[in-house]
């Protein structure tokens, strides 16, 4: 059964929301360090994301988690996950809800 690309889409994104940064209480996705998702019409997905420091110790943990994660989203056939530093991330990346729970609105 295939998943309509709009739903898997959404689905990519409530994962992303289950990961977080390990040294910032706030997920990935919210901490804007997703910078594309593309679902392809037979479910292969590609995300671009980043990092808050090029040098981030939790880098290849990160990586890993969200690979693992969606590659466990039923329909998903395969994932590529390529790590990016343009633009570079900050502060102005983060959600308003990320702003909210780190206390910067």
């Amino acid at each position: 059964m295939t998943i309509p690309v709009d739903m898997l889409e959404k689905q990519v994104v409530e994962t992303l929301k289950t990961i977080y940064d390990p040294e910032i209480p706030v997920n990935i996705y919210d901490l804007g360090l997703i910078y594309k998702i593309v679902v392809s019409d037979n479910a292969d997905l590609e995300v671009d994301m980043t990092l808050t420091a090029p040098n981030c110790p939790m880098a290849d943990e990160l990586l890993e988690m969200v690979n693992y994660k969606l590659k466990a989203l039923p329909g998903v056939k395969s994932v590529t996950v390529k790590l990016v530093f343009e633009p570079a991330w900050d502060k102005s990346m983060l959600s308003d809800e990320a702003k909210l729970d780190m206390g910067l609105l």
